[in-house]
């Protein structure tokens, strides 16, 4: 478990990003450059409260668009990151430049970021299969990395009795990130009722990021990710499982945005409270 610095009683977590008044289709997005993210994480470590950290392409979004517990969910979390580009226009179109940062992204540089304090990383979802072959691509890549701990919960709902042992076994385990990797919306439900049960101090929604750095899921080309298409080469690779999501889907969040840009915005929901703030 890592131990950065000694934790003074006044010790604020963070908000998120400086500024959190931008929304998308009634969800809110936080502005956090990639090269910040680990600043936010290492202050989240220090507060001594737990920490809920979405990963926001479009699809979860137009989920919460016709859901309104869950649209609660992803606005309770402490940080909401742009993670698709469909996401990060619909932000230029308000103005303000969002910075994307995906999940797979955030797992491969905070496992590096972590190696020199010993930062505790658990990994929660996906099949037993996956999860082994992550922690073996993590500590490959990352010589050093403390993974404390790796669990694959049921494909089914998770009971809250299982919540509340899973909970434990992860703090036990001295966990400083809890990566979870199922799907949405059920990951940000997972996470939401981990973090009240303060299983970690940070729960990251990282959803195909098992896949993708196990090796299981092939990812787009890096090209293809700078110019926003990761999209097209998932539903190449996956028609059958993922033609719903996006072509369906991405027609529904561009109607969305067009209805949110055109002024009646859906009601917005307060972000999750400072626990450190007086």
């Amino acid at each position: 478990m890592a131990v950065l610095v000694e934790v003074a009683p006044s010790h604020v977590c963070p908000r998120g990003a400086a500024d959190t008044s931008l929304w998308v289709n009634g969800v809110r997005v936080d502005p956090l450059a990639p090269e910040e993210l680990a600043d936010w994480v290492a202050s989240s470590l220090r507060c001594g409260q737990s920490h809920v950290v979405h990963f926001l392409p479009a699809h979860p979004i137009v989920v919460a668009d016709q859901d309104e517990g869950y649209r609660k969910v992803l606005n309770r979390g402490n940080l909401n990151l742009v993670d698709g580009a469909a996401v990060a226009v619909a932000a230029r179109l308000k103005g303000r430049r969002s910075p994307r940062t995906t999940g797979s992204d955030a797992l491969a540089l905070l496992s590096a970021w972590g190696v020199p304090s010993n930062v505790g990383h658990f990994l929660y979802g996906s099949t037993p299969e996956v999860v082994e072959k992550l922690r073996d691509r993590l500590e490959l890549d990352n010589p050093g990395i403390s993974v404390v701990g790796t669990e694959s919960p049921p494909f089914r709902e998770i009971e809250d009795d299982e919540l509340e042992e899973a909970a434990i076994r992860i703090r036990e385990a001295g966990t400083d990130l809890l990566w979870i990797g199922m799907g949405t919306p059920k990951q940000d439900l997972v996470a939401e009722r981990l973090r009240e049960l303060g299983a970690a101090p940070v729960i990251l929604c990282v959803g195909a990021a098992f896949d993708f750095l196990a090796g299981t899921k092939r990812r787009a080309p890096r090209w293809m990710r700078a110019i926003g298409m990761e999209w097209v080469f998932r539903l190449v690779t996956e028609p059958s499982r993922l033609w719903r999501r996006y072509l369906i889907g991405n027609v529904l969040f561009i109607t969305a945005v067009m209805r949110d840009h055109g002024g009646t915005p859906r009601r917005r929901v307060a972000p999750a409270p400072d626990p450190g703030s007086p």
